[in-house]
């Protein structure tokens, strides 16, 4: 029975796809009434602050792991479109400016994060495309990939996701074309510079649904069994934001009235390792205790996009003055990025 239920998603593709997008929806409806019941049984006040606490756990844990679950299947088998040598091949030989902007919305549907950005870079310098390009691509995979706009999307509407991808975008785009115009090639690890090239081609190997479905189930056991960790420590961290942080605590030194507050959001994020399954439900929860909305997502792209273990991985390829030159540059487009949602929202 069991070897019969695992072939399944091979053997009736279609079916397997309609009766398991009917069974997310039916749960994920469910998720608030099943949450507020269970809080009602347990011996605490509702209202009281472990109350609101509990709630805010309970019911965001399964939503943030079945947002990502159900997105992390979708892009899964839309990633069998986009392998490492089909995303070499899509931008080498392209001129740079185009292929910023083809770099970056590349980022967008494809699973790479900072565990996986040597041998990627290894592998687009090797393949002829620019360093700026690299770059622009590199941005954009980690802090504006699928697992962030679901989720934004999720929590907030799709004003917000759709304005933090727009800008998160330009981000990734400009900060490569800037890198890129500043010629410091010279500045990557001799030992990369003089690789041999190699020809990047396109495999046009044909994928069934088969395929595909089965690379969206590998992608969930592969990604979400990685991150679920970081999804629980920050849920928790919110839920205890949520329930005992004053209303007014967070307004004090992250809203719009302290100028200081994005840069500091900047500071704060960059030593720490998340991702954003881990740090989003952070931002909710800072967001309903008075922070300003340009604040916590700046603080969200600077621990996605500039982590400490990133930086020391990139040390591996790149030498003190580039990385330095990078972080530089995607800082400021964060701090931008946190001023303008202030400004506008």
């Amino acid at each position: 029975m069991r070897e019969r239920w695992q072939e399944w998603p091979q053997r009736s593709p279609k079916s397997f796809l309609l009766l398991g997008t009917i069974i997310w929806f039916v749960l994920y409806e469910s998720l608030l009434p099943a949450s507020e019941a269970l809080v009602m049984r347990l011996p605490v006040d509702r209202e009281s602050h472990l109350g609101g606490a509990l709630q805010f756990f309970i019911y965001d844990t399964p939503k943030v792991l079945m947002l990502l679950t159900g997105i992390v299947f979708i892009m899964g088998m839309v990633n069998s479109f986009f392998t490492p040598e089909r995303t070499r091949a899509l931008l080498a030989g392209k001129s740079e400016g185009v292929a910023n902007v083809m770099a970056a919305s590349l980022g967008i549907v494809t699973p790479f994060c900072s565990c996986s950005a040597v041998p990627l870079f290894i592998g687009f310098v090797q393949a002829g495309v620019p360093l700026g390009v690299t770059f622009s691509f590199l941005i954009s995979a980690p802090m504006v990939n699928e697992v962030a706009l679901t989720l934004l999307f999720g929590l907030f509407g799709w004003k917000i996701a759709l304005l933090y991808l727009s800008l998160g975008l330009s981000i990734a785009i400009i900060a490569g074309w800037v890198i890129g115009k500043m010629k410091m090639e010279t500045y990557l690890e001799d030992w990369v510079r003089n690789m041999p090239k190699i020809s990047a081609t396109v495999d046009n190997a044909g994928i069934t649904l088969s395929d595909r479905v089965q690379g969206g189930i590998n992608a969930v056991h592969e990604i979400v069994g990685k991150v679920w960790p970081y999804i629980f420590a920050g849920i928790a961290i919110g839920a205890g934001i949520h329930g005992y942080v004053p209303e007014d605590f967070m307004a004090s030194f992250m809203g719009k009235d302290a100028w200081w507050s994005v840069p500091l959001a900047v500071l704060i994020g960059v030593p720490m390792y998340t991702n954003a399954a881990g740090v989003i439900p952070i931002v909710q929860a800072l967001l309903t205790k008075g922070a300003a909305l340009g604040t916590v997502l700046a603080f969200m792209m600077s621990v996605i996009a500039l982590s400490l273990p990133e930086m020391i991985i990139l040390r591996k390829i790149l030498k003190p003055r580039l990385i330095a030159t990078f972080i530089g540059v995607v800082a400021c487009g964060i701090l931008i990025v946190g001023y303008v949602f202030n400004m506008v929202l």
